[in-house]
């Protein structure tokens, strides 16, 4: 067992994703992966006969599968791929709709080439560690993508990173003796951290190098991780504004590097 797959054996993350925090990320990214599904109902003409099982979207690194058992359910062709064993057999038990398998991010051998109008690649980018790595699952992304199709790539964001981990969690002292910031506050994560962070301008570099136009870029969570026990305080109505007040401003640059996550939403050409 690798110390990834006893993370996740450890860590609940039905639990995350149905909190508060975890809702403001879940509600967002859906609403993108709607807007993307229905442009390829549009483009293939399912919009016309209300087939969606004619369109096919691929979830790498799936998790438990909270984004596809939901996407199953709504009727779409649902292929899932999970690296963690235990991932996997939850998600097997919650919908025999979706195609669940076992695979790594970096090597998608038993998927086609061009196989997808949609693909979500929402974990792996969290645990994959230097640009070479991160490419190669990227380029492997678009491979099973259909020309004209759309990636969502999701990664975790440095200055949450050095802002929770270091200034919040006060190890930043032990981080900058250990040199696992830089003098600019870039952090220098290792495998045994288990997570790997970004700002914008290494999306931007690894998007180059695949060949991949950018749509659109947007924070899904925005501050929520930050003020976990706050949003938790709110009324359902204040709750409710505050996923509207995310959901507005979203896709604003100035705010979008500051979040946990980043959605990166791309064009294989």
């Amino acid at each position: 067992m690798t110390e990834l797959e006893a993370y996740y054996n450890k860590f609940n993350e039905e639990k995350r994703l149905n909190s508060r925090h975890g809702q403001v990320e879940y509600r967002i990214s859906m609403k993108y992966i709607h807007a993307y599904l229905e442009e390829a109902e549009e483009r293939t003409g399912v919009s016309d006969t209300g087939s969606k099982s004619n369109i096919r979207l691929l979830d790498i690194g799936a998790g438990t599968g909270r984004y596809s058992v939901a996407l199953a359910e709504e009727g779409y062709d649902v292929t899932a791929v999970e690296l963690v064993r235990y991932n996997l057999g939850v998600l097997k038990k919650k919908a025999s709709s979706v195609k669940a398998m076992q695979g790594n991010a970096l090597n998608l051998k038993k998927l086609e080439s061009a196989s997808f109008d949609v693909t979500l690649l929402f974990g792996p980018m969290y645990h994959l560690f230097g640009f070479e790595q991160k490419l190669r699952a990227l380029c492997e992304a678009k491979r099973v993508t259909k020309p004209g199709g759309v990636l969502l790539v999701a990664y975790c964001m440095n200055e949450y990173g050095v802002i929770t981990y270091g200034f919040k969690e006060r190890n930043v002292l032990s981080c900058m003796a250990e040199q696992r910031f830089t003098e600019d506050f870039k952090t220098i994560s290792s495998p045994e951290q288990l997570y790997d962070y970004m700002r914008i301008e290494d999306i931007d570099a690894l998007n180059a190098a695949a060949g991949l136009r950018r749509l659109k870029i947007l924070s899904p969570d925005g501050p929520a991780n930050y003020m976990r026990p706050f949003l938790n305080q709110l009324t359902e109505e204040e709750f409710e504004l505050f996923v509207r007040y995310q959901m507005a401003v979203c896709e604003r640059a100035d705010l979008i590097g500051a979040g946990a996550h980043t959605v990166d939403i791309l064009r294989r050409d």
